[in-house]
């Protein structure tokens, strides 16, 4: 009697040690996700309504293939070859190397000579279709193959269990030569259609979210991947001149933990507040009204690691990138230069076209190629007000804060409470998630505005429970003494009681 290797051999030809070993599927991320890319010899469903991206995922799975010199083979029911060398065109793909297989030329329904007229593919035979495919593949033996699409067969099958069995006959004629295999499926079916998903070796659903203000949002999710532990939940993706990038979702214990080092330092006082500075590996959340100085405290610790050699991202949310660097410049930083040798990564982020994954890769492209030790955000509360139909967006950042202080990056969040005086409640709570959190008030003096800085928390190590006036000029951040006569500072309205002389003084009187 055969034993099953032994049996498997007979039927389908030599099974080797690289039968269902991943092949790339042509997008880095994608890659990623599915722990290498697609299973080799197997047929794999990618489905998605029209307008998702099936068929440029498919064009890239085979332009990989073509480049290591495999055969390639696109059959198309439901786009011309004009078409698709127009979508080629447009990502500044080459279709050297890929043979298209139009079942349905339109020129060839346009012959006078021919006998035949002008039909749609659903009024064609369905045998006819088929045989036409397998055909062109037992001429060729490609390697790769996309099939676009499923929707068509469907069409002509005219019946679940008549289409099961086809898909099923194609899925046993691809195995027998080979050749690994996209299907592709628009999901026109009135109900879900399973019968694909238990059929298929893999299945991947594309999606296409349309927010009531901004562009459009992308995603997939990996629905099963026989024998492989795939990276589960939404991916983002986007489509782009180049092709589909996919975003896989941050997964913080996936990362090794880095040597954290010393305490970054920038201000003197600010870092006596804080215990000796910001430790390697937190994140300090600086919480105050607009205006208070919250970015001015952060770009002094931006401007002391580059000072010191080191690489450091800044995303801006709330200003652009001229404005920042007129600003630091104004307060004595001049950041100009590093911006120029690319030691500060400052990125001005728009976030009604960014999506929460794409700027998760942001974060971890620069902690891991251009190690950057600093990492900036401002602010949390542009990032959270532009994108308030995201889900689930808190949790999130704690994945990315965790990336972080594992990476041994020291994090930096700037959170603006409503309003200028009085009460002034955040937009949402984050105070949980970060390791020292910074509180920055306005308070009234002798008919003047000033500025008080206390730390609420820090997680490791000592902290002052002082209140310190701060001033910022042209020269950059003063820090005074320790403040005693305060009281409400807590309540959001705080109030100085004490001297005037004890008070930061203009350097005129």
């Amino acid at each position: 009697m055969l034993s099953v290797k032994e049996f498997t051999k007979s039927e389908h030809g030599n099974v080797d040690q690289d039968d269902a070993s991943p092949i790339s599927s042509g997008v880095e991320g994608l890659d990623y996700v599915l722990r290498g890319g697609y299973a080799k010899f197997r047929s794999h469903l990618v489905e998605g309504r029209p307008g998702s991206g099936k068929t440029t995922l498919g064009l890239q799975f085979l332009i990989k293939g073509a480049a290591a010199g495999e055969k390639c083979l696109y059959i198309t029911l439901s786009e011309s070859k004009r078409e698709l060398h127009s979508v080629a065109e447009r990502h500044g793909f080459s279709l050297d190397g890929i043979e298209i297989l139009e079942l349905v030329p339109p020129e060839l329904s346009l012959d006078p000579s021919q006998l035949q007229t002008l039909v749609h593919s659903s009024d064609l035979e369905l045998g006819e279709t088929v045989q036409s495919a397998l055909a062109e593949i037992e001429r060729m033996k490609p390697d790769r193959v996309v099939f676009d699409s499923l929707s068509e067969i469907r069409l002509l099958s005219q019946g679940s269990l008549r289409y099961r069995r086809q898909v099923l006959a194609l899925k046993s004629f691809f195995l027998l030569n080979n050749a690994t295999v996209l299907l592709l499926d628009d999901l026109t079916a009135e109900h879900d259609d399973l019968n694909l998903h238990s059929i298929s070796h893999g299945v991947i659903r594309m999606e296409q979210l349309s927010p009531i203000y901004g562009g459009e949002r992308r995603r997939l999710r990996i629905i099963k991947m026989r024998g492989v532990q795939i990276r589960g939940g939404f991916h983002d993706f986007v489509i782009r001149p180049g092709g589909v990038m996919v975003f896989p979702r941050l997964v913080a214990s996936e990362h090794e933990m880095a040597e954290h080092g010393t305490p970054a330092t920038g201000n003197g006082s600010v870092d006596t507040l804080v215990g000796g500075g910001l430790d390697r590996g937190t994140s300090t959340l600086l919480m105050g009204p607009s205006g208070v100085g919250k970015s001015t405290i952060a770009c002094s610790y931006c401007h002391a690691a580059l000072n010191r050699g080191e690489h450091v991202l800044v995303l801006l949310f709330d200003e652009t990138r001229r404005i920042f660097l007129a600003r630091a410049s104004g307060l004595g930083m001049d950041l100009g230069p590093f911006a120029d040798n690319g030691s500060l990564l400052l990125e001005q982020i728009d976030p009604a076209e960014l999506s929460p994954g794409e700027l998760s890769s942001r974060i971890q492209s620069a902690v891991e190629r251009s190690n950057a030790r600093i990492v900036l955000i401002d602010s949390l509360t542009g990032y959270l007000n532009a994108m308030s139909e995201e889900q689930h967006l808190v949790l999130q950042m704690h994945e990315i804060l965790t990336y972080l202080n594992q990476k041994g990056v020291v994090t930096i969040l700037l959170l603006a409470n409503h309003g200028l005086i009085g009460q002034m409640p955040a937009s949402v709570d984050m105070t949980y998630l970060c390791d020292s959190v910074m509180l920055l008030r306005f308070f009234e003096s002798g008919g003047r505005l000033r500025r008080a800085i206390s730390v609420v928390k820090k997680r490791v190590g000592p902290h002052e429970d002082t209140i310190r006036e701060f001033k910022i000029s042209a020269t950059g951040l003063a820090v005074g003494e320790p403040l005693e006569e305060f009281r409400g500072i807590l309540t959001g309205v705080p109030t100085y009681e004490g001297k005037q002389g004890n008070l930061l003084q203009d350097k005129a009187s």
